[in-house]
This record gives structure tokens, C-alpha cells and sequence, in this order.
């Protein structure tokens, strides 16, 4: 029997999931908020990136670019937030440590740019959706990553740090490291999508 394309398949019964390769994926992926100082070089990245480009792109702006902090430009990272925060001592020690909880960031921005039909806000959704394709495209090479931002992501000090132009802003930054064998991923809460689905 030949099925009309769309049509339902009378031989599955109505509750049938489709479980491919992509959803499994998907529902796999967790955050981690604990990884090791392992971490994908440049050149691993790239194939990664090329992927995510791929996103759903009103006018094919490419809105977004990503950078990448290593090393002592976490620390740099680190006193911008101390900066903005006006911690001294103790607290503004732990603020300045918090970039230093995985051995790469990856720092998402938008950019803005002209366009009389796809609005700033259009533009950041592409954007964000690069950085939710790398989360999973990470997770899947064996990645452990979380996306992190905060009070902090708009401020002007960190502005400068990541040298954003006045087009320009930052979404926040995937914290990318190794997988820890003894650590779990965050726990994931069941959601009952039915309530997030309407019909006009």
C-alpha cells in the first residue's frame, strides 16, 4: 500500500514516536556545569560551526559571529565582572573565578546589521540559534558544555573585553570542557508539552 505523503500509517498506533538518530540526540543532551580542562581546539570547532550555520536565517544575514576564550582571557573576563559588580574581597574573588570553571568559553553575539524587512530581534533569534545548534552539535562529539549569561552579559566593561562593536551584543557564553566520568549532567525536569500547543 502506497501512503499519500502525510498521511497517517494505520499500521503504527496513534501514540507512535518517531525515534531517529537527530531526536535521540537531542534528548540526550544535558547541561554541564562541571567539566574537565579538556577542551576542542580551533580547528575542531570549525566543522562544528559549519553546521550550526545552517540555522533558519531570515535573509541569510549570518547575524552572529563567535568568540572564542582561552586561557588568560577568561581571567580578563573574570575582572570585567568584578569590575561592574563593585565585590570586594572574598566576593569579588568567587566573581572573578566563575570564567575559569571550564578551559573554554565560547562568547555568542549578534550582529546587527541592516535590513529594512529582518528586525534586531529576528537577528538575535538566528544568533541564539547558532549557539543552541553548537550545544548539541558539542554534546554530540563528546563535549560538555552549558550555556551560561547573567547580569553581567551587557555590561559595558565586558563590552570591551570581547571588543564588540557598536552593532553588536552579547547573548551569553557556552562554557565548553570535557565530560567528567564521576560527574552527572544536570538532571532534566519533565515537561508536559501539551500545555506549550494551541490551535487557532
Amino acid at each position: 500500500m502506497t501512503l499519500a505523503a502525510g498521511s497517517p500509517d494505520p499500521s503504527r498506533p496513534a501514540d507512535y514516536l518517531p525515534i531517529g538518530p537527530l531526536p535521540a540526540a537531542i534528548r540526550r543532551r544535558r547541561s554541564y556545569p562541571r567539566v574537565t580542562t579538556d577542551a576542542p581546539s580551533t580547528a575542531e570547532l570549525l566543522p562544528l560551526l559549519d553546521a550550526a550555520a545552517t540555522v533558519a536565517d531570515h535573509a541569510a544575514l549570518r547575524p552572529w559571529r563567535v568568540i572564542e576564550l582561552r586561557a588568560d582571557a577568561r581571567e580578563r573576563l573574570g575582572t570585567a565582572f568584578v569590575e561592574e559588580s563593585g565585590l570586594s574581597d572574598e566576593g569579588a574573588a568567587r566573581l572573578a573565578a566563575k570564567p575559569l570553571r571550564a578551559p573554554l568559553l565560547l562568547a555568542i553575539v549578534a550582529v546587527h546589521k541592516p535590513s529594512f524587512k529582518v528586525h534586531d530581534w529576528e537577528q538575535d533569534a538566528a544568533a541564539a540559534g547558532v549557539a543552541h545548534l553548537l550545544t548539541l552539535l558539542l554534546d554530540d562529539a563528546g563535549w560538555g558544555v552549558m550555556w551560561r549569561s547573567g547580569g553581567h552579559t551587557r555590561s559595558e566593561a565586558v563590552r570591551r573585553v570581547h571588543r564588540l562593536a557598536e552593532n553588536e551584543v552579547l547573548l551569553g557564553w557556552l562554557y565548553v570542557g570535557g565530560k567528567p566520568e564521576t560527574t552527572k549532567a544536570d538532571a532534566r525536569q519533565t515537561f508536559d508539552v501539551t500545555s506549550a500547543i494551541s490551535t487557532l
